[in-house]
């Protein structure tokens, strides 16, 4: 039996939600509580964090993640910039309307402090390369045949999950304080790597009659005692409207002078995104794409409190 791309991107799509669900137990609730109304549980976007600096064998910045895209199917649609959070990115979409789109970004290493640059680059420039010869080798057959074995797209869809978390060795404790003050942005993705940032609710495709819209779907979450961003960005009738969880924080592997130890730290929340329609040659659709405004307050719900 046989296999074509548009399944396996959807087999590492769940793979990719399975993973983050066992972290991120808000996300977890939120589908539980969707499935027992009748609803459906349809993610709007993922967004993945990267260093645009050598990352030793995986490839820089954005690249770390297109270069796998380029496989399954995703296009680079559109290009952002945050300049005050010294950010750029991109964000990807699959023909298929119900795949989630990927948004990619970039810290710009080289224009923080030299200090931080240094912290950084020596932490990540050993970054080994966590995709096989092999799944490469399954890769560049998907890319040409358009489909491949089963049992050898279960192997791939496995070792392409385990691309996404942190590939370079525990960054020092002192040094992720130390990043956290110049970029909040830094010190998370030195903790956390390749691991998705945060999946998003697509409150559109929720089919939950008691929850309609955007409000209504964080009242009931924060009705069951789910920590809520405090605010909705974007108006009501806007092309796009989100919100958020707050994070959850885990425990991450970090080292001292002693040798290894672990630091409480922000993981991901789960975010929840109502899109509005707009016209397009002539044609009435949904918003694609994202606004640089709302994007600037939620890359901050990684921000910790307590650091």
């Amino acid at each position: 039996m046989k296999i074509k791309t548009n399944e396996i991107t959807a087999m590492l799509l769940e793979s990719l939600w399975k993973q983050y669900i066992s972290r991120v137990s808000y996300a977890k609730t939120y589908a539980e509580l969707v499935l027992e109304k009748g609803g459906k549980v349809v993610n709007d976007h993922i967004a993945i964090r990267t260093f645009n600096t050598h990352t030793g064998e995986q490839p820089e910045g954005i690249r770390a993640i297109k270069h796998l895209l380029n496989y399954l199917g995703y296009v680079p649609v559109d290009k952002y910039e945050f300049k005050k959070k010294m950010l750029k990115a991109v964000h990807f979409e699959h023909p298929n309307e119900l795949f989630p789109k990927i948004f990619v970004s970039q810290l710009e290493v080289e224009l923080l402090p030299e200090w931080a640059q240094q912290i950084i680059n020596n932490s990540v420039r050993d970054t080994p390369y966590l995709i096989s010869d092999e799944s490469l080798e399954l890769l560049a057959v998907l890319k040409e045949e358009g489909e491949m074995p089963k049992v050898a797209a279960e192997a791939l869809v496995l070792d392409l999950t385990q691309y996404f978390r942190r590939p370079w060795s525990p960054p020092a404790k002192d040094d992720v304080i130390k990043l956290n003050d110049v970029s909040q942005y830094a010190a998370w993705t030195l903790l956390h790597g390749n691991s998705v940032n945060h999946f998003t609710a697509f409150i559109n495709h929720q089919e939950v009659k008691e929850w309609p819209d955007l409000e209504s779907t964080c009242k009931a979450l924060a009705a069951v005692g789910i920590p809520m961003k405090e605010t909705i960005e974007g108006e009501k009738g806007n092309k796009l409207r989100q919100s958020a969880t707050q994070a959850v924080k885990e425990e991450v592997d970090v080292t001292n002078d002693d040798g290894p130890d672990k630091i409480t730290w922000t993981y991901a929340y789960y975010e929840l995104a109502e899109r509005g329609y707009v016209e397009e040659n002539g044609e009435r659709k949904l918003f694609s794409g994202f606004l640089g405004d709302q994007a600037v307050h939620l890359f901050d719900m990684t921000r910790t409190r307590d650091n």
